[in-house]
C-alpha cells in the first residue's frame, strides 16, 4: 500500500478530482430543488437561505479551485490536494447540518423525506466518487449521515429511520472498502503493464550483451540528429571502432571470454562518452559507434583517450590475461540538403579502414 500511496498519489488526485467534478452540479441542484419545492423557503427562509448559501459557495469555491489548480506542482500541488479534500469534507459538512436542521423542523413531512432521499443519493454518489481514497470516500459519508443518525436516535427518537440510515452507511461502507480495493487493483495492473511495455520497449533498442543499443535504433536516432544539426548547420561527428583481432580472443580462450571482453570494451565506451548527447551502440560484432555533436578535434580527442584506455585494460578470465587494442575512425560533417547520414558513416568506415591498414591501435581522421 505504501508504493501505491507514495508512487502513485498525484495519478490518484487526478483521478479523484474528475470523479467527483461532474457531482458537484447535482450538489448545488438539490440543495436549490429541496427548499424551493415545496415552499418550505417561505417557512423557514433564516435557514433556507444560509443553507442555499453555504452550499451554492463551497461548490463555487470547488469549481474554481479544479480549474486553477491543474497546474500544480511542488509544494502548490501539495497545498492542492489539502485545499482539495477540506473542500469536499466541508462540502459533507455543511450538508449534514442541513439534514440536521430539516429533521428537527416539526410539521415537515415531505421536506424531511425529500431531504433523506437526496442526502442518501448524496452520500452514495459521494462514496463511489471518492473510493480511490478510501479515507476520504468514509468520512465523506459520515459526515454528512452520521450526524442526523445520532439525531434521530436521541433528540428527535425515529428508530425505523435512525437504523435504515444506519444500515445505509454499513452497506455504503462495505462498497467503498471494495470500490477502493478494485480501483488500487486495477491501477496497479495498469501500472504493472505499462512497466513491462517499457520494458520491452527497452529490451527492443538495447544490444542485449553489451547494453549499448542496438543498430536499429541507433540508425532511427541518428537521422533525427542529422536533420537536426542539418536545421541548425551544427557539426556533426560519427567515431567507428573495431576490437582488434577480436577473432584471435575468441579462438584462444572461447566465446564466453569473447562476450566479457565485448563487455568491457562496451563500459569504457560509455564512461568515455558519457555527456547527454553522446550516443554509444554495437553496431555489429566487435564493432561500436558513436554519435555526438562536435567539432573533429573533440570527437578525435575522445577518441583517442578510449584507445588509450582501451590499451591498458587487461581482462582476467580463467587465471588467463587478456588485453588487445581498437582501431577507430572519426568523420565529422556539416549537414546539408546535399549529404545524407550515410555518407557519414561511409567516411568514419573508410576512417576506420586507414587505422586497419596503417597498423591498428590507432586513431584516424576524416573530415
Amino acid at each position: 500500500m505504501a508504493f501505491k500511496r507514495y508512487k502513485l498519489s498525484k495519478r490518484v488526485i487526478n483521478d479523484l478530482k474528475k470523479r467527483s467534478g461532474f457531482g458537484i452540479f447535482f450538489y448545488l441542484f438539490f440543495a436549490w430543488f429541496i427548499p424551493f419545492s415545496d415552499g418550505y423557503v417561505h417557512r423557514d427562509p433564516g435557514f433556507s437561505l444560509l443553507f442555499i448559501a453555504g452550499v451554492t459557495l463551497i461548490c463555487l469555491f470547488r469549481l474554481i479551485h479544479l480549474h486553477i489548480a491543474k497546474g500544480a506542482i511542488g509544494k502548490a500541488e501539495k497545498l492542492d490536494t489539502t485545499i482539495f479534500f477540506a473542500s469536499v469534507i466541508a462540502s459533507s459538512l455543511i450538508w449534514g447540518v442541513g439534514f440536521v436542521r430539516i429533521v428537527l423542523a416539526d410539521g415537515e413531512p415531505d421536506t424531511r423525506f425529500l431531504m433523506t432521499i437526496c442526502s442518501m443519493g448524496i452520500a452514495a454518489g459521494g462514496v463511489l466518487a471518492y473510493v480511490p481514497h478510501l479515507r476520504l470516500s468514509l468520512i465523506f459519508c459520515f459526515s454528512l449521515l452520521l450526524p442526523v443518525d445520532l439525531v434521530l436516535f436521541t433528540i428527535a427518537p425515529d428508530l425505523p429511520l435512525a437504523v435504515s440510515i444506519l444500515l445505509f452507511m454499513v452497506y455504503l461502507s462495505f462498497l467503498a472498502v471494495r470500490g477502493h480495493r478494485e480501483y488500487w487493483d486495477a491501477l496497479e495492473n495498469e501500472h504493472l503493464l505499462d512497466l513491462r511495455s517499457r520494458e520491452l520497449e527497452r529490451i527492443s533498442r538495447h544490444d542485449g550483451l553489451t547494453g549499448l543499443i542496438n543498430r536499429r535504433y541507433f540508425d532511427e536516432t541518428f537521422k533525427l540528429e542529422w536533420h537536426r544539426a542539418q536545421r541548425n548547420r551544427s557539426p556533426l561527428s560519427v567515431v567507428l571502432l573495431d576490437i582488434d583481432d577480436f577473432k584471435r580472443i575468441n579462438d584462444s580462450f572461447g566465446h564466453q571470454a569473447g562476450d566479457k571482453y565485448l563487455k568491457v570494451t562496451s563500459a569504457l565506451i560509455s564512461k568515455v562518452f558519457q555527456r547527454k548527447n553522446d550516443i554509444t551502440a554495437r553496431y555489429g560484432g566487435e564493432e561500436f559507434i558513436v554519435l555526438l555533436p562536435e567539432r573533429q578535434e573533440t570527437a578525435r580527442a575522445m577518441a583517442e583517450q578510449l584507445r588509450a584506455v582501451v590499451e591498458k585494460t587487461q581482462l582476467t578470465h580463467q587465471n588467463h590475461t587478456i588485453m588487445s587494442t581498437v582501431s577507430i575512425g572519426v568523420a565529422t560533417d556539416i549537414p546539408s540538403r546535399n549529404t545524407c547520414p550515410d555518407s557519414l558513416i561511409s567516411k568514419a568506415d573508410k576512417a576506420l579502414y586507414q587505422s586497419k591498414e596503417g597498423g591498428k591501435n590507432r586513431v584516424t581522421g576524416f573530415l
